[in-house]
């Protein structure tokens, strides 16, 4: 099989690295792979591309499509929308910014205090 270089967003990139590792494939792989099924999906005769943009754009209920490959397109998406959304979020800023501790768990479970204050006496 030859391959093509091409370039990817780097939220794909991220988010197909990460459905990777629970699969046991590189972001390269599980990128070939959510294009296979991408193929096949939109291929099927059963899955409606307007009935997804649809629910995708907030027009319908997710539970209006009734083929199981449609959900699955919509709920791929909105995997890849979560991701890309996470991965913008800066709350660290966000709760410094108001001047407050906040409480988050470590590695091993345990509460710990954060904030300016609490970084200090740490």
């Amino acid at each position: 099989m030859s391959t093509m270089p091409t370039r990817i967003d780097q939220a794909l990139f991220d988010a197909a690295r990460a459905a990777g590792e629970v699969h046991s494939r590189s972001a390269a792989q599980q990128l070939a792979h959510w294009a296979r099924i991408g193929k096949e999906l939109e291929s099927s005769p059963g899955v409606t591309h307007g009935e997804i943009a649809r629910v995708l754009a907030g027009q319908a209920s997710y539970d209006d499509l009734k083929d199981e490959r449609a959900q699955a397109i919509v709920r791929a998406e909105w995997d890849v929308q979560l991701t890309e959304r996470l991965a913008s979020l800066d709350l660290e800023s966000e709760l410094r910014a108001t001047g407050k501790p906040w409480y988050v768990g470590d590695e091993n479970g345990n509460v710990v205090v954060r904030g300016d204050a609490a970084d200090a006496a740490a």
